[in-house]
């Protein structure tokens, strides 16, 4: 019984892995983009010794048979149960067959608003002084929110000063005050790494959590432009939904800018 049972296990997780990775997008919402062939091969593997452990229980079962029908030693302490295994499966092997499952009829959510709640902001990248180049004359200016960070606290020439920006991410309210959080998630290998990078929105009402939204908006004068005094914020003059992109684990620019 625990040979059979170890098979479909191994099976079951193995059709899950190539189900998500191969026919779905879904495995963008636990590692990054670069991990597929990985768990592509992973899901071979698994599936290949499924089907290795339920030949070998099958095959043992045949010889269990075989052996039966032969002449018996009567001499031997017929108390014993030769060739059988009746240890049975261990409980915590059952707790596999729900994750199994969830790969193949329901994938969990990808990470939002409760795990960005939840973890440290990201520390952004610092830039040397002369490694600001001028901002592009757009208006408004599509922007990351790991650059727009980077500019207000950084930038000495406080070029981002007046500008009209435009950034997307999610909604993660607020824990008190005014305002709530325009968030991104990051991961450097998969949703076990995550990490978060926030710019605190002002002005309109927030959104539900975990809405994708699009904000245009001025930097919120709070603290000394360039320096890490500076609120990373911004006074939004509008907010519209936008599609989650594809992969959310990056920090990109706007859609269609």
């Amino acid at each position: 019984m625990r040979r059979w049972v170890t098979a479909g296990l191994l099976a079951l997780g193995g059709l899950g892995l190539l189900r998500t990775s191969l026919f779905t997008e879904e495995y963008l919402r636990y590692v990054k983009e670069g991990m597929r062939p990985l768990l592509v091969a992973s899901g071979v593997l698994l599936v290949l010794l499924g089907i290795a452990e339920a030949v070998a229980a099958w095959r043992g079962r045949g010889a269990d048979r075989t052996g039966s029908g032969g002449g018996h030693d009567h001499g031997h302490d017929h108390g014993h149960d030769h060739g059988h295994d009746h240890s049975g499966v261990p409980r915590v092997a059952w707790l596999l067959v729900l994750p199994a499952l969830s790969l193949l009829f329901y994938a969990p959510p990808a990470l939002g608003s409760y795990t960005a709640s939840r973890e440290a902001p990201k520390a952004v990248a610092v830039v040397a002084e002369d490694g600001f180049g001028p901002l592009p004359a757009a208006s408004p200016l599509p922007i990351t929110l790991t650059d727009f960070t980077q500019r207000v606290q950084q930038d000495t020439t406080r070029a981002i000063k007046g500008r009209t920006v435009l950034m997307t991410g999610f909604v993660t309210p607020a824990d008190g005050g005014d305002g709530w959080y325009l968030t991104r998630i990051l991961l450097s290998c998969c949703a076990a790494d995550a990490q978060s990078v926030k710019v605190r929105v002002y002005g309109p009402a927030a959104p539900e959590a975990d809405t994708w939204v699009t904000v245009t908006g001025t930097w919120h004068a709070d603290g000394t432009l360039g320096t890490s005094s500076a609120a990373v914020a911004l006074d939004a003059a509008s907010v519209r939904k936008a599609a989650r992109p594809s992969n959310g684990y990056t920090d990109a620019l706007p859609l269609g800018s």
